[in-house]
């Protein structure tokens, strides 16, 4: 969310003009962070494994942290490219490791739930960064004079809910499916015990850990039948045991059908053009018709607004209104503001002066979008997968 409003500072254009002037190289500042994150996903399931959850986080955080430090202290594009890239490593690792964690701590009531409070947390970062960047466009002006620290300032904050979450989940328990799948079922029972408030030998504690060994044993027995090759322990087998896991889920129908279900989930969920609106937000105003960097970022801010309050319904009821409806009624709605907003840009794109109306209602269109993906396929598509 922070990067769209750097991009229309008068500053960081003037810095960054050889980049920002050029339509394709502009567009891989901010794809680069997606090429990264693309890149930190494929590493993350075996270092989760290997080496938790929990120091998977904490090492995407550092990760993250030396990215952002990159791009803060930038003079030159490549430090902007080099820096996202890595920042994106940092983006991706988290977006598959958090939501396992999240998953693995919660009671099975209220998963639905838990899942869907991390896209609320993802939809207030989003909304704090917007007017974060509103803010400091004013340091030294709007236009000429204005200090870099317009841009440095919003780009090195990000470091601060980076270093609260990275020190905050070292205080944070082990995965209790972890724990069990390392041979620690004594620590996974506390964990279990301490999450659901229950004492380690009562029924909740009970059922839940023996799922989970059972579950672990069955993996386990199902491995050593076939690959008794790979059974020694080191993280050459163990890795060589994740790769074939992998391949197995192309290869077994009722594994591929999930899978599938989870990929093209998340697939249409980018496919909705959401961070085509969160990155180009200011530029889509602005050729709405807003002018002016001021008011672009204004309307951005309200972007922000809506996306994250409409995700606390769902955090609230997805459990009870099931994710099926969510999804579908969401896709209609986003469909529709895409449609009449193509509609209105290709009637009035090269006269939005003399049609403030339909340039309002462009924009009013936009943030029924921001609602439509909040109340949907923001939270509940964690959820499905």
């Amino acid at each position: 969310g922070v990067f769209s409003g750097v991009l229309g500072m008068y500053s960081f254009d003037q810095r960054m003009a050889s980049v920002v002037n050029n339509t394709g190289k502009k567009g891989w500042f901010v794809a680069i962070l997606e090429l990264g994150a693309w890149f930190g996903v494929l590493c993350t399931g075996y270092l989760a494994d290997r080496f938790s959850r929990k120091y998977t986080i904490v090492g995407a955080v550092i990760v993250f942290c030396i990215g952002v430090i990159v791009q803060t202290a930038a003079f030159h594009p490549s430090s902007i490219y080099g820096g996202r890239f890595v920042t994106g490593l940092g983006v991706g690792s988290l977006s598959m490791a958090v939501p396992l964690y999240n998953a693995e701590l919660a009671p099975p009531e209220v998963r639905g739930s838990l899942v869907a409070l991390q896209q609320l947390a993802i939809t207030f970062g989003i909304m704090v960064s917007f007017w974060i960047d509103y803010g400091t466009n004013y340091i030294g002006g709007t236009t000429t004079g204005q200090s870099e620290s317009a841009w440095r300032i919003p780009l090195g904050l990000q470091l601060v809910p980076a270093v609260i979450l990275g020190v905050g989940t070292l205080f944070m328990p082990f995965s209790p499916r972890w724990l069990v799948n390392n041979g620690r079922d004594d620590e996974a029972l506390q964990v279990l015990s301490r999450a659901r408030r229950a004492a380690p030998n009562s029924d909740l504690v009970q059922i839940e850990f023996l799922e989970i060994k059972a579950q672990y044993l069955f993996e386990k027995e199902t491995a050593a039948l076939k690959y008794p090759d790979l059974q020694d322990g080191s993280w050459k087998s163990d890795f060589k045991l994740g790769l074939h896991d992998y391949i197995s889920l192309l290869h077994y129908r009722p594994l591929l059908y999930r899978v599938a279900v989870g990929t093209l989930t998340m697939f249409f969920q980018q496919w909705t053009g959401v961070n085509a609106i969160l990155y180009y937000a200011p530029t889509i105003f602005q050729e709405l018709g807003l002018t002016g960097s001021t008011n672009s970022l204004l309307a951005t801010g309200v972007v922000g607004i809506a996306m994250f309050l409409a995700t606390i319904p769902a955090v609230i009821w997805v459990d009870q209104a099931g994710r099926k409806p969510v999804l579908i009624s969401g896709a209609f709605l986003i469909a529709a503001c895409h449609f009449i907003v193509a509609i209105l840009s290709g009637l009035y794109e090269d006269s939005w002066p003399a049609h403030r109306a339909a340039g309002w209602a462009a924009c009013a269109l936009v943030w029924i979008f921001a609602m439509g993906f909040g109340y949907s396929w923001g939270p509940c598509a964690w959820i499905v997968v």
